[in-house]
């Protein structure tokens, strides 16, 4: 990144932060309200898109057993009598092989900064590897209370979790430690009081009935990549990207044309399967989760192209809604 290019972001940031400011300064909500950010952060796979799904009381990030399946930072509210979380769900933080997870991982780093909270998951176990002293690294060069949520704690026996939380409380000062189990909604409504704390009095952010400030067309798009990722062979999913090309709304119907992009030819025939069956899989599945969303039939439309590369090209990763400078 050029110096001008960092100092427009720097710039960016600090407007951001004051606009914040000013309008917890403007009122409403009284002086007990309380309003701020929450960053989910958390290496691959160890649950973030489910806990903030569960928090918030509706599906809105995309999750997987596959690694990586969080892109874009997503951010979604909760909303109660005693304040509201701005839930800000990032990509996991990993080792980045291409533009797309380089600018993945940036997502992830960027929120650190702007978060009044950081949420930092880990699933159970005493062992502390680099992945993991790599994020602790990242929290200690911020300023923002850290609480631990040790997540997934339905996969193991109640009295091996303290074990869990004396090994990590030897390696960083955390304001709370939390178990949970985003599966099953365990300890969930603590996770909740526990993030409270830690926030600045001030009024809403959103109104109370937001609950993303995702568009309608990029949970779309998300919900047929999530499709792809539990359908497909390991070696393609992650080389996949989704573009919504229309929607359009006719009385109790919503068109929505899609499509599926690909890296390589051989990859195109596995998504569309023999006789077109593993596309129409992709389409059924994703089109159930748009009608439960829209509160309409859905009728959807899916094709197939090959982008060879794309994830390592700026113009498309731009084009597919990423941007690899940010």
């Amino acid at each position: 990144m050029s110096g001008h290019a960092g100092q427009e972001e720097n710039k960016e940031k600090q407007g951001e932060k004051q606009k914040r400011e000013e309008k917890r300064k403007a009122g409403a909500g009284g002086p007990a309200h309380k309003s701020g950010f929450a960053a989910l952060i958390g290496r691959p796979n160890v649950g973030k898109s489910t806990l903030m799904n569960r928090l918030i009381g509706q599906k809105i990030a995309i999750t997987s057993s596959k690694p990586q399946t969080t892109r874009n930072r997503i951010q979604t509210v909760y909303t109660s009598p005693e304040g509201q979380i701005v839930f800000l769900d990032t990509p996991g933080i990993h080792k980045a092989k291409n533009k797309l997870g380089s600018y993945m991982v940036n997502a992830a780093q960027r929120t650190l900064s702007e978060a009044d909270v950081v949420l930092w998951l880990v699933e159970p176990g005493t062992f502390i590897g680099a992945g993991e002293r790599h994020i602790i690294e990242l929290l200690r060069q911020g300023s923002a209370p850290v609480i631990l949520v040790i997540n997934k704690t339905d996969t193991v026996k109640r009295e091996e979790i303290l074990r869990f939380i004396d090994a990590y409380r030897r390696e960083y000062d955390f304001q709370e430690i939390v178990p949970v189990s985003a599966l099953k909604g365990e300890n969930t409504d603590t996770l909740i009081s526990c993030i409270m704390k830690y926030l600045p009095c001030g009024p809403a952010f959103y109104d109370e009935d937001t609950v993303t400030d995702q568009p309608v067309r990029q949970i779309a798009a998300e919900m047929i990549r999530e499709k792809a990722l539990r359908i497909l062979e390991e070696e393609i999913p992650h080389g996949i990207a989704v573009t919504v090309e229309s929607m359009k709304e006719r009385r109790e119907i919503w068109d929505i044309e899609a499509t599926v992009i690909c890296e390589k030819d051989s990859h195109k025939g596995i998504i569309i399967g023999k006789e077109g069956r593993t596309l129409r899989r992709i389409g059924s599945a994703a089109r159930r989760d748009m009608e439960r969303m829209l509160g309409k039939q859905v009728n959807l439309q899916l094709w197939v192209r090959v982008k060879k590369d794309w994830r390592d090209s700026e113009l498309l990763l731009k084009n597919f809604g990423y941007n690899p400078r940010e």
